[in-house]
């Protein structure tokens, strides 16, 4: 068992979408100390320190496939004053399956419709984001997309352009911008693959 202690939770603000927390914890070494994280919850007995890791999903990426392409998007991120390629992705809202906020948020970002592929739940299950700042939990849906790219759903406050990439593009997009870690990665798999990307997902599971 742990040494290490929580010994309280402050909330510094109170905001719908986002919340600053200060922990008061006691070090393995005896010292004590603060901790500072954020979190999607509205309150303290939302945390998953409180409620448990497995409490809630607060957000989804979609991996999606159009044909022999990937979707991407490629938005402006206020943190880096620029563009980076992402997954499409957004938050679950209550009453909402983690599929369910895959589908509509895949729509409401680019215009398209997501058709999930059914897969072992393995590959969807909720998992950590930057955990050393954040106690955010992400879930992951995969599905081929069809339709017409189009921005007419995008929220004012968004400036997000939608891509359709390739292997050559997406080779060029690893070497040449920014991209989220989570995209990069799937990506680096969209390379490897000889065949249909999403074999792995049908091979029996984890």
């Amino acid at each position: 068992m742990s040494s290490s202690r929580i010994l309280k939770v402050i909330q510094e603000t109170h905001e719908k979408y986002l919340n600053y927390f200060r922990l008061k914890v006691l070090h393995r070494d005896g010292t004590r100390g603060d901790y500072f994280m954020v979190s999607r919850s509205e309150n303290l007995e939302g945390l998953k320190l409180n409620a448990g890791p497995e409490s809630r999903c607060d957000g989804v990426l979609v991996y999606a496939l159009c044909g022999e392409k990937v979707v991407l998007i490629r938005q402006y991120r206020y943190p880096l004053g620029g563009f980076i390629y992402e997954f499409p992705a957004g938050l679950v809202e209550k009453g909402e399956s983690y599929q369910e906020a895959g589908v509509r948020e895949f729509h409401e970002e680019t215009g398209m419709t997501l058709i999930p592929e059914t897969v072992d739940e393995a590959y969807m299950k909720p998992r950590f984001t930057t955990i050393g700042m954040t106690d955010e939990s992400c879930a992951a849906v995969f599905g081929r997309a069809v339709g017409t790219p189009s921005r007419a759903l995008q929220e004012g406050a968004e400036e997000i352009e939608i891509v359709l990439a390739d292997k050559s593009e997406v080779r060029r997009i690893l070497k040449e911008e920014q991209v989220a870690v989570m995209c990069a990665y799937m990506l680096y798999h969209f390379l490897a693959a000889e065949g249909d990307p999403f074999d792995f997902l049908h091979k029996g599971g984890i």
